[in-house]
């Protein structure tokens, strides 16, 4: 199929997307409660989440990076991958806290507000970008590209943020596991 491919209405996605950005948020919020018994903790997937955070962190500058070369079909292939290394995170996340204990912060002091503010900012930003990280896509694969620009310099410091403070957050409650 042509690069140049018609423009196509993305309307049609809307409601996938306010579905899709409802939806995912009280799905983790419920599984986030749910403790499956019996079951060894899956300990091990801490670092490995907050791993994965650096590298999507990591793809989504080298994406605008190529984006800005005027490599399309690079910028394409990474920003899928960034997606799925947050779906990816979003499923371990998710499995961990089912099966473990959240781990308490135990620092004292002016570091603990850092913490804190730090680990409230990502979590509601990780909220706020899901529906714009859809949004974004979809002007992508709809060829809206005008708009797609438009969108992804909101989306693209935002997503950029919360993969960053994810490892902020580990790094700082890593010693408390």
């Amino acid at each position: 199929m042509s690069r140049e491919k018609e423009i196509i209405d993305d309307k049609k996605y809307n409601k996938l997307i306010v579905v899709l950005s409802v939806l995912i948020p009280i799905v983790v919020a419920i599984l986030f409660g749910v403790k499956i018994p019996n079951v060894e903790p899956l300990t091990f997937l801490p670092p490995i989440y907050a791993s994965i955070n650096g590298v999507t962190a990591l793809v989504l500058m080298f994406a605008v990076f190529q984006i800005k070369k005027g490599n399309r079909a690079t910028h394409e292939k990474l920003m899928k991958f960034a997606i799925m290394l947050s779906v990816s995170f979003l499923a371990m996340y998710v499995a961990y806290h089912m099966t473990s204990d959240s781990t308490k912060f135990g620092g004292e002091g002016a570091i603990k507000y850092i913490y804190y503010f730090i680990l409230l900012t990502h979590i509601l930003l990780s909220i706020i970008v899901i529906p714009f990280v859809l949004i974004t896509y979809v002007r992508a694969i709809t060829n809206n590209i005008e708009k797609h620009k438009k969108i992804a310099k909101i989306t693209f410091p935002l997503w950029l943020y919360v993969a960053i403070t994810g490892v902020i957050v580990y790094i700082m409650i890593s010693p408390y596991y």
